[in-house]
């Protein structure tokens, strides 16, 4: 049953202008426990060491997926479009609002080393002992099943998967807006409000009118640049492999049993693997930093550089390296070794691909209807569906993958002053 508030909330926001709540549901969800953790948790990670400005967390991007999938819904139910399943609004609201609500600190970096996955803990957080999850079984004690599904992608309706989570999804839209807005930059930006206008449900999916192609394109066309100059800048490689290997050497220690000199609650059970919802609430970025400032003074000679380096910005050199083999690499490991390195935290090799941020594909979803990423589809005046980029020269060009070199990263500072133990070759490739 959907109760609507006395009056409306309206959060003011610098890409949406305003954010308009008017369930009751949906704000004590924005006033949960678990909501408001993700003012803790920054958007772009590591980003904000590149780009000053990127400082937006979680909690605003949520708050602005959530108003993107209200304006589609919104936009379905008034020009009363049949293939639009009316019943479906309040769930795909709640979806598109939580969907990121499992994000640790800097989360793709955690991840990568604790095999651990937000999309997982958005739905233990969703289905646990936790505030969302009481909020949420006021509706019924079936709706927080139904939104996990949703953000899960196993919803027996694809087409509320489609608002959260497909090609052209409010999450994807709104974060090149909001990252291009706090980055700085102007060519993640694109008409928000054209996109929206040729929106359509059909046959059980979000397709795109034809006549709204070329805003489709300039869609795609802000991802592509977004995704080479934001996503994978080189500084900001770097910020994440130094933070990766933090995370992976005091993951090391405790492994070998070092004794740390602090070592909060939730990070020991992150260690054990045994993270509980209520641990991994206490999982934040003021935690991560107040962690690593502890760290920096830590007996550990490599933990407590690695600290040093994220906490006040003395990142890795990078070189492109065009003939980059495993033989090469394995060789320069050895090399660093004998010449007093750490070659596990003192070089690393970073060829960009990352799916989150991949630029368009149309194949990844192989063209079925209940794929992850199925592709964008045009709907002609006739009600045929073509795939977009069969019909633009523009996107075709953008769809392979943009073949970046491969990359080695590596701390100058402690190189240089060995590096004429180095074998000729190998000092050429580090620029020595």
């Amino acid at each position: 049953m959907e109760r609507l508030l006395a009056e409306e909330k309206v959060f003011k926001d610098p890409v949406h202008k305003s954010v308009y709540v008017q369930d009751e549901l949906i704000w004590n969800l924005i006033n949960s426990r678990e909501f408001q953790r993700l003012r803790r948790i920054r958007q772009l990670g590591t980003s904000y060491l590149t780009f000053h400005g990127a400082e937006h967390s979680r909690f605003s991007h949520s708050l602005g997926v959530y108003e993107i999938t209200r304006r589609i819904i919104s936009q379905f139910e008034r020009n009363e479009y049949k293939d639009w399943p009316r019943e479906e609004r309040l769930p795909a609201l709640c979806a598109a609002l939580l969907h990121d609500l499992g994000h640790g600190p800097f989360s793709h970096s955690i991840e990568a080393v604790f095999d651990t996955d937000h999309e997982d803990w958005t739905c233990r957080i969703i289905m646990g002992e936790t505030e969302v999850n009481q909020i949420l079984r006021e509706v019924d004690e079936t709706f927080p099943a139904r939104v996990a599904a949703i953000i899960k992608k196993q919803y027996d309706k694809p087409i509320v998967v489609n608002l959260v989570s497909s090609q052209m999804d409010a999450d994807r839209m709104d974060y090149l807006l909001r990252d291009a807005y706090f980055t700085g930059v102007h060519y993640g930006t694109f008409d928000l409000e054209r996109i929206l206008r040729v929106l359509r449900p059909h046959q059980g999916r979000i397709v795109v009118k034809e006549s709204g192609m070329h805003a489709v394109e300039d869609y795609l066309m802000s991802r592509y640049q977004m995704y080479w100059q934001i996503y994978f800048h080189p500084v900001t490689r770097s910020s994440e492999i130094i933070l990766r290997h933090i995370f992976g050497r005091a993951k090391e220690l405790y492994h070998n049993g070092y004794q740390f000199e602090w070592l909060p609650k939730p990070l020991l059970k992150l260690f054990q693997g045994e993270l509980t919802t209520s641990d991994y609430f206490l999982l934040d970025e003021a935690l991560a930093q107040t962690v690593f400032m502890a760290w920096s003074d830590e007996r550990d000679e490599w933990l407590s550089d690695l600290c040093r380096r994220f906490l006040h910005r003395r990142l890795y050199k990078e070189v492109i390296v065009s003939d980059h083999n495993e033989a090469l690499y394995e060789e320069a490991r050895q090399q660093l070794r004998q010449a007093g390195l750490h070659p596990d935290y003192h070089l690393e090799v970073d060829f960009p691909f990352d799916l989150p941020y991949d630029v368009y594909r149309p194949d990844a979803g192989n063209g079925k209807k209940n794929s992850e990423k199925p592709p964008i589809l045009l709907l002609d005046s006739e009600g045929g569906l073509s795939e977009i980029s069969a019909r633009s020269d523009i996107i075709r060009s953008l769809t392979g993958l943009h073949q970046d070199k491969h990359r080695w990263y590596f701390p100058d500072d402690l190189l240089r002053p060995v590096a004429h133990r180095l074998d000729s070759h190998i000092r050429a490739i580090f620029g020595y």
